[in-house]
């Protein structure tokens, strides 16, 4: 068997394990069932990796069944393994993998942890499933499996309204993108006759400048493609005015949150403009959206992250702004600056998400940041671990000497964007800019609210909570977790006075290490390979990433290497005197700009819109098809109908069934006259 096939099915035959026989085999091995199958399929993609890395591989498809055969429509489910492959096998299965054993500690005491696990794995296979394909069908396959498991995941604590709310919101924003994804590989293969990626991308610079009828117009051909493709994108992705599902799905437990962020569910947009990029590369329309769209989204979700107060949320949004700036890349013709930074990126996020979650487990499941201060003396490996991901996605460094891993991947691509030459190319580059700002101020504004100054807890229900609970006092349950979990200790009765946070188990500990390393070393370590002059050769097998540009980003000038460098000590300084050295400071800037504030507050009211446009008005039309057609028109003619007549006709028939034999007799007897009297005047 091909390590390719063990790697992909292996998740799914622990999901399945776990998924049917939870109650046959218990806990404990349902949890090591799934994360030995995790860490063994991440164990199988390093090397695959590194032997791309080192160009001893070759691109190579593995054939796992004949699939479809219909008319023209033919193709096989094959695994397909080239260097964009080997990138995500590794990111996937190191994060979940990490994911899977963090859950051990964070999830201990939820009695559900069975049926989490095997989402988890469910989720894995989905993507690797979505990674390895060889054709658009399969692809699609894998793009709805990671939609159906994060429904899954997002809401697991299904007893929780807003969790089933977020999870409900989260597929049916995905399921707008997917129409446009649909609508493009139904297109490909009207204009290509083949669903296979590479023999699209074989033809598809054949097809530039042609043009095909759509919505009644003659449109290019493969812009009509390409858009619609990379609508699909943006639900996944969530980028801008497709967006609004990702902060809520911080409702689901946070290893999910690391999990979606960091390496599967948000990747994926990424990973299929990528994988088509020799087909967008064929018309620069499509190419001027995405990185408009991308360009757009980096800054708009920058901005709503200075002013969250929950932790998860700015986390939340700070994903949303870097698949902003991997579109930016692959619109400006980088595919290969957007796949590092997404490598890079599932290091620093999950290790941000993974230390968030670490950080709500000691303050028993309070995520208000407002409610923290001081806790870098309390939880201080926790600190140690998000001032790894906090330098990582800070992009801190010095050019040309070393940097921390969003350095290198953050920087290449505001210098493919500068490199570019085009307007769309300079709209992202000055986006990205002010977006880096604003990602080092609300990234240290995080760290100096939790990890600095006076403890804040005294103010929070939930620590109260917590204490009287410590004191035998009747549970309350505040919604913030479905289970219950008592993580603080009280050792005083003068209230939250005595309330210690303590340190995470180790199983939460040991992959917030492990990531770290990633934070600090995979810019240093991988940036030759991805980016550097002569890594075409790297990316031969699998995207258009030309030497040409490879090259000019090496040779913009001084002051755009320099730029990203500058804009981060301004973040830094920023927020350390609002927080730190004026903590007062903050809450008059915000009261003199009261309404851009709440603008920024309230997300752009991007959800108040959509409801006044898109769900008011769907509300109101299926009352209108509910009480006027359904009721009024369909039950009324139809069921109810029929069964009131059936009712009626009933009540005449018991009237004539009077049990009494003259009666019958009489009625015999008029019928026989009657019959005689027809025969007789025939």
């Amino acid at each position: 068997m091909h390590p390719i096939q063990i790697i992909v099915f292996l998740p799914l035959l622990a999901a399945l394990v776990v998924g049917l026989g939870a109650r046959l085999i218990g806990k404990v091995p349902a949890k090591l069932v799934t994360t030995g199958a995790l860490f063994t399929s991440c164990a199988l993609s390093w090397p695959i990796f590194l032997s791309f890395l080192s160009g001893s591989a070759e691109a190579s498809v593995v054939p796992v069944l004949q699939w479809v055969r219909s008319g023209d429509l033919d193709f096989q489910w094959a695994l397909r393994v080239d260097t964009l492959t080997a990138i995500m096998l590794v990111v996937i299965t190191s994060v979940s993998a990490l994911v899977h054993l963090y859950s051990w500690g964070y999830m201990d005491e939820d009695p559900d942890q069975p049926r989490f696990f095997a989402y988890l794995s469910l989720f894995t296979f989905a993507m690797l499933m979505l990674v390895t394909a060889d054709n658009l069908v399969q692809m699609f396959f894998g793009w709805e499996g990671v939609g159906l498991a994060s429904y899954l995941l997002i809401g697991f604590w299904f007893r929780k309204p807003s969790a089933n709310a977020a999870a409900m919101k989260a597929f049916v924003v995905n399921r707008v993108g997917d129409l446009g994804f649909m609508m493009g590989i139904f297109g490909t293969f009207l204009v290509f006759g083949t669903v296979s990626i590479p023999a699209i991308l074989t033809a598809a610079p054949g097809m530039a400048g042609s043009t095909i009828g759509f919505l009644g117009y003659r449109l290019d051909t493969m812009t009509v493609l390409c858009i619609l493709l990379f609508i699909g994108a943006m639900g996944k992705s969530a980028q801008l005015g497709l967006h609004t599902w990702l902060p809520d799905a911080m409702e689901g437990p946070t290893p999910v949150s690391a999990l979606i962020h960091a390496a599967t569910m948000v990747t994926a947009g990424v990973f299929m403009v990528c994988r088509l990029s020799p087909m967008f590369q064929t018309s620069e329309t499509a190419m001027t959206v995405v990185t408009y769209v991308g360009a757009a989204t980096c800054f708009f979700a920058a901005t709503i992250g200075t002013t969250q107060w929950d932790i998860k949320r700015v986390i939340a949004y700070s994903t949303c702004s870097q698949l902003g700036y991997m579109f930016v890349a692959a619109g400006v013709g980088a595919p290969g600056a957007a796949m590092f930074h997404l490598f890079t990126h599932a290091f620093f996020k999950a290790l941000l998400f993974l230390g968030a979650g670490s950080v709500i487990h000691a303050m028993h499941h309070e995520q208000d940041m407002r409610y923290y201060g001081g806790l870098r003396k309390h939880i201080p490996l926790t600190f140690w671990a998000m001032m790894m991901g906090t330098l990582a996605i800070t992009g801190v460094g010095i050019v040309d000497v070393f940097g921390f891993a969003g350095f290198y991947s953050k920087d290449s691509i505001l210098e493919a964007a500068y490199a570019s030459g085009t307007g769309a190319g300079h709209f992202g580059f000055w986006c990205g800019i002010i977006a880096a700002l604003m990602t080092s101020f609300y990234s240290w504004r995080l760290m100096f609210l939790t990890f600095w100054g006076k403890p804040r807890w005294e103010q929070s229900e939930h620590i109260q909570h917590a204490v009287h609970d410590s004191h035998g006092h009747d549970a309350h349950d505040h919604g913030h977790d479905d289970h219950g979990h008592d993580h603080g200790h009280a050792h005083s009765h003068d209230g939250t006075a005595g309330y210690h946070p303590h340190e995470s188990p180790l199983s939460m500990l040991v992959p917030l290490a492990l990531l770290s390393v990633g934070a600090v070393l995979a810019g240093f370590v991988f940036h030759g390979a991805f980016i550097s002059e002569g890594s075409g050769e790297f990316w031969k097998s699998s995207v258009a990433f030309s030497e040409h540009l490879i090259h000019a980003m090496h040779g913009v000038p001084e002051w755009v290497k320099w730029a990203p460098f500058g804009v981060m000590v301004t973040g830094v300084a920023s927020a350390y005197f609002a927080y730190i050295a004026n903590p007062g400071f903050p809450a008059a800037f915000t009261a003199q700009i009261g309404p851009l504030y709440r603008f920024v507050l309230n997300k752009w009211y991007f959800d108040e819109l959509y409801n006044a446009v898109f769900v008011k008005p769907a509300m109101a039309l299926g009352r209108v098809f509910w009480k006027q057609g359904d009721i009024g028109i369909i039950d009324r003619f139809g069921p109810n109908g029929a069964a009131a007549l059936v009712a009626r006709s009933s009540r005449i028939a018991v009237r004539l069934q009077s049990g009494y034999l003259n009666s019958y007799a009489l009625v015999m007897l008029v019928g026989l006259v009657g019959a005689v009297s027809w025969v007789i005047a025939k």
